[in-house]
């Protein structure tokens, strides 16, 4: 149990029977009456939003969950396969439970996973990855005056619109957030 007005951004609560990660929270003071803390939470589970008004007095349960470092190994039909680079342990993660996370998986780098009673419950992604152009038309030079953009895809198979000048096999950094093209990595 954690009371209410320690809750910080990034700490887990239990609601709902779930894990949600508090993104936000706000204390306010009212002239009369006990300080309440304001706190919007995204589930770690299914990504849904969820406020609460809570007297800062008062005590919430807290989810216990691990965050471990696993590198990404491969996926097969039903599963992405992660291994602990310290203890060797190898986890299983839903593709169904989390289907969005493929165009963003690159195997051999490792990511953050979040572990719930024993379970891997998410796989949380960096904000921005570097991705390599595996499919892109060339354009012809003097076309980039007008700031025009192109569709590529990646080697994950992600679809980034791009400026004019990036061409097959380059290095690009992309927001995972949005989808949106950031900047060309050199090598």
């Amino acid at each position: 149990m954690i009371r209410c007005g320690d809750i910080s951004k990034g700490t887990c609560l239990l609601q709902k029977g779930q894990p949600y990660l508090v993104v936000e929270r706000e204390f306010h003071t009212p002239g009369k009456g006990t300080a309440i803390a304001r706190i919007k939470m995204k589930s770690i589970k299914d990504g849904s939003m969820l406020s609460l008004t809570i007297p800062t007095q008062q005590e919430v349960e807290d989810a216990q969950v691990e965050i471990r470092n696993a590198q990404y190994q491969y996926a097969d039909m039903d599963n992405y396969h992660f291994m602990d680079g310290e203890s060797f342990e190898q986890y299983e993660v839903s593709i169904e439970e989390n289907p969005e996370k493929k165009l963003y998986l690159q195997e051999g780098n490792s990511y953050q996973i979040i572990i719930w009673e024993g379970k891997v419950i998410d796989i949380q992604i960096p904000y921005k990855v570097t991705f390599t152009v595996a499919e892109s038309e060339n354009y012809i030079k003097g076309d980039t005056a007008t700031g025009a953009t192109k569709p590529i895809k990646t080697e994950t198979g992600l679809t980034v619109r791009v400026p004019l000048f990036i061409k097959q096999d380059e290095k690009i950094l992309v927001n995972t957030e949005t989808n949106e093209y950031v900047e060309r990595v050199n090598n």
